[in-house]
């Protein structure tokens, strides 16, 4: 899929070339957005709304080739606009029990054991640390995006992610003894391998 020609086309108006590339990528969008509102029918919804903002504002977009992580950045903001409209959104500090919330629920990205292991680890971590983690490890995004995303400058992120995979280090009991190494590395492993970027 030629991503770029798809957006000019689109960008004139052919809406069957916007479907096509939101079609492309639509488990991601959709697993990013639960990853932070935790319910399916809110996901679907902000999903909707990122659709008629890119529809609406395309044209705006300069780079063809940064479109998914523009558009992933509108879904993410509509998340966290959600969110604050219903108030529960987690704010820095708080230890998220929002991570918790849809893994009872019967939905198929949330349903293995290793994911609510690893939702049980997350949960331990701060809210801004959690979602760094997550953009990086689950959903694949670049330093750069996950920055863009949360308006955080690079370096930011880059430590949110280092301290949040300290204390999954200490959680695990890495620091106990001398596997460490191999245990912090498994976990990574873990999160890169659900996100796809481990070859096996």
């Amino acid at each position: 899929m030629n991503v770029s020609r798809l957006v000019k086309q689109a960008q004139k108006g052919n809406k069957e070339a916007l479907l096509q590339l939101i079609i492309a990528d639509q488990d991601a969008y959709y697993r990013l957005a639960y990853s932070y509102l935790r319910n399916e029918h809110d996901a679907m919804d902000a999903m909707a709304d990122m659709i008629v903002t890119l529809y609406e504002k395309l044209d705006q977009l300069q780079k063809s080739e940064a479109f998914y992580s523009w558009s992933k950045t509108i879904l993410v903001n509509r998340c966290k606009k959600l969110l604050r409209q219903k108030e529960r959104f987690v704010p820095l500090g708080d230890e998220g029990e929002s991570s918790f919330a849809g893994l009872t629920e019967d939905n198929p990205y949330r349903n293995t054991e290793s994911e609510m292991n690893m939702q049980v680890l997350l949960s331990n971590l701060n809210a801004q640390q959690r979602e760094a983690i997550e953009l990086r490890y689950v959903h694949d995004l670049p330093y750069q995006t996950i920055a863009d995303m949360t308006c955080s400058p690079i370096g930011t992120i880059k430590s949110r992610i280092s301290q949040g995979m300290q204390k999954l280090k200490a959680m695990i009991g890495g620091d106990r003894n001398e596997n460490d190494r191999g245990e912090i590395a498994g976990a990574q492993t873990d999160l890169e391998y659900r996100a796809g970027t481990v070859r096996t």
